[in-house]
């Protein structure tokens, strides 16, 4: 089992991502689990979601505590948050950043995904959406096929931009 520990802002898409990958690894004929954790807060405040992805049936359904991924979607969550708690001493992480981070010798991908919303609009009430570019990206890493990853967009949103930012983050992300 492939476990993913996703920390974001409200607001940015992340529980929308998880849940659209979980979608393009089901339709890729992988078992798929995908999870929010997060309390009455609002726009702006910490969010984590979780997602197993499996050949086999997954029977568990709740925090990952031992990630084999960890996914930052704004660095500023790292000031309040330890978001390579737990992780496996093999885990990788990807942050959303246009330099290179140090995660304390894990194998570390960055990607500015924000540039990549921002280059398209893809804006809500002032906060790029970073969910369509981060799959993209989280395809270009084998996560999920590109192309159930552009078919699970394009069945949530009918915005053809969204389609274009995963594009775009799987062509610029680096590994």
């Amino acid at each position: 089992m492939y476990e993913i520990r996703l920390h974001s802002r409200g607001g940015q898409g992340g529980v929308t991502a998880a849940k659209i990958l979980a979608s393009a690894a089901f339709m890729d004929g992988k078992y798929a689990t995908a999870c929010p954790f997060y309390g009455a807060e609002r726009r702006g405040a910490a969010v984590v979601s979780f997602i197993r992805l499996d050949d086999q049936p997954i029977r568990i359904y709740s925090q990952i505590r031992r990630p084999d991924l960890v996914i930052v979607l704004d660095k500023t969550v790292m000031e309040t948050v330890d978001v390579l708690h737990g992780i496996k001493p093999d885990g990788k992480v990807l942050v959303n950043s246009s330099e290179p981070v140090d995660m304390k010798g894990h194998q570390t991908c960055h990607i500015n995904l924000t540039e990549i919303a921002l280059s398209l609009d893809l804006v809500i009430a002032g906060s790029p959406i970073l969910n369509t570019p981060l799959l993209g990206a989280l395809a270009k890493m084998g996560l999920a096929s590109r192309e159930s990853v552009i078919t699970a967009i394009s069945e949530t949103f009918k915005d053809e931009r969204n389609v274009r930012a995963a594009l775009m983050a799987y062509e610029e992300l680096q590994l």
